[in-house]
């Protein structure tokens, strides 16, 4: 008796026809599945940048009357007079809520830095394990405080403090929204820089400590030095968070336009005059258009310092 083909092979003809059908659609599947998925990818990549142009297309189209009509450039870049209400003589100076924006950003970063750094470095150099993970995961976790709440701290704890402590008639001042703003970069600084001390190669380290460097010799003279340009980038993103912050500045700084003298001088920010304004205006009058020549400006600084960290976080992958 002779063996059939389904004997000697161990299938059909047509099982094999079908299982190559079978395989075949499998493959068409996992095709157009990559394509789609590579789709949806292009879609989001390309969407972020036609976002970010259409809200500067946007602020400019809302704007630009303004700048090319009533807005004097001295006027408003150096004037402090920021009185665009006023029925006889309206005007739009910049100066003090430029200053005073500037004056909050820079405490903040002051502040923010010996934290950040401090705790990049322990969290990168000396903690582990576990410790180390929580540590990271906790730090995260600040940064997904509302900034309203960051502002009910600065109104409601931070201003009877500063009163108390340095005996000043005010506690909404330049020290309480920098020390506030300062918290609130604290943690987007941190997990930049601590990237950037971790991204130093190993044998760096190893180096050093078969010459018989300590732990915080490594830290200071090795890791530091090597890691300067990631640092950089992170100071530069935590300025950029300081600088569009409203809601927390809004209420922590006094919103007094004032040219500050010191810590303890209420101002008005760039943001907070936004928030606090935009919704009262009427939509086309100049006020309108200065409040979004307020915007672009704004738009234009904060690009310009995110490109800044942007273009040193390149050029350390170059490297």
């Amino acid at each position: 008796m002779e063996p059939s083909t389904t004997d000697i092979q161990g299938s059909t003809p047509s099982t094999d026809a079908a299982n190559s059908i079978h395989t075949g659609d499998r493959r068409d599947l996992h095709w157009y599945i990559d394509k789609g998925v590579a789709g949806l990818v292009f879609v989001g990549g390309v969407s972020a940048v036609l976002f970010i142009i259409g809200i500067f297309v946007f602020i400019t189209r809302e704007g630009f009357e303004f700048i090319g009509g009533a807005m004097n450039l001295k006027e408003f870049f150096l004037s402090p007079a920021w009185r665009p209400t006023s029925d006889s003589n309206p005007t739009y100076g910049a100066f003090a809520l430029i200053v005073g924006t500037a004056s909050v950003t820079g405490l903040a970063v002051l502040t923010a830095i010996p934290f950040s750094l401090g705790s990049a470095i322990y969290i990168s150099e000396f903690a582990e394990g576990r410790y180390r993970e929580g540590l990271k995961i906790m730090i995260e976790l600040l940064a997904a405080i509302p900034s309203v709440v960051w502002g009910f701290i600065g109104l409601v704890i931070m201003n009877p403090l500063i009163i108390e402590m340095f005996d000043v008639p005010i506690g909404l001042t330049v020290l309480n929204a920098g020390i506030i703003l300062g918290l609130m970069a604290a943690p987007i600084m941190t997990t930049i820089a601590e990237d950037a001390l971790k991204a130093v190669p190993d044998h760096y380290r190893e180096a050093a400590e078969a010459l018989g460097a300590t732990r915080w010799q490594i830290a200071w003279k090795v890791v530091l030095p090597a890691a300067k340009q990631g640092l950089m980038a992170a100071v530069l993103l935590g300025v950029g968070r300081g600088f569009g912050e409203t809601m927390a500045v809004l209420m922590a700084s006094g919103h007094s336009i004032n040219v500050p003298d010191g810590v303890f001088d209420s101002v008005r920010a760039l943001t907070a005059t936004i928030a606090a304004e935009l919704g009262e205006t009427a939509v086309g009058s100049d006020h309108y258009q200065a409040l979004f020549t307020l915007g672009i400006l704004l738009f234009i600084v904060t690009f310009v310092i995110n490109l800044s960290a942007d273009l040193v976080i390149r050029g350390i992958r170059k490297k």
